[in-house]
């Protein structure tokens, strides 16, 4: 069986390493955690997140990329804050290069959305983990 705390690396590419670099660093708060630079064939590699969340995202980029980024409307990256969504953070997001977008009833009614520089969504939540459904 799994432990509930074990830790999550989301991974996906990106077209821009810079631009999502802003977007998630200038824009939503999260910190570098590791950079590194595609030598000897290998693909550029960003890890963001907080150090201590049991979280934290990796984007890949490079000409030597075996796909590219394919978002849906559905490729959600949730974040329950437990409070009402400060307009300054959204600002700070579509400074940093993010588009606020519907995300149908429930969401737009729980939250704000904003799409990254790839198409990505990023949902901030009002509402807490405890009572989402």
């Amino acid at each position: 069986m799994i432990d509930a705390k074990v830790n999550i690396r989301l991974a996906r590419p990106t077209r821009d390493l810079a631009a999502i670099e802003r977007f998630y660093v200038q824009g939503l708060g999260l910190k570098v955690l590791y950079r590194a630079t595609g030598d000897h064939g290998k693909h550029d590699l960003l890890m963001l997140g907080w150090r201590e969340a049991s979280w934290h995202l990796e984007l890949v980029a490079g000409s030597n990329l075996s796909v590219q980024p394919t978002p849906t409307a559905e490729d959600l990256l949730v974040l329950y804050l437990s409070e009402p969504i400060d307009d300054a953070l959204v600002a700070r997001l579509e400074k940093a290069g993010g588009k606020r977008v519907s995300q149908g009833a429930y969401w737009d009614r729980w939250g704000i959305t904003v799409e990254d520089p790839d198409g990505y969504r990023l949902v901030l939540s009002s509402r807490s983990w405890s009572n989402a459904e």
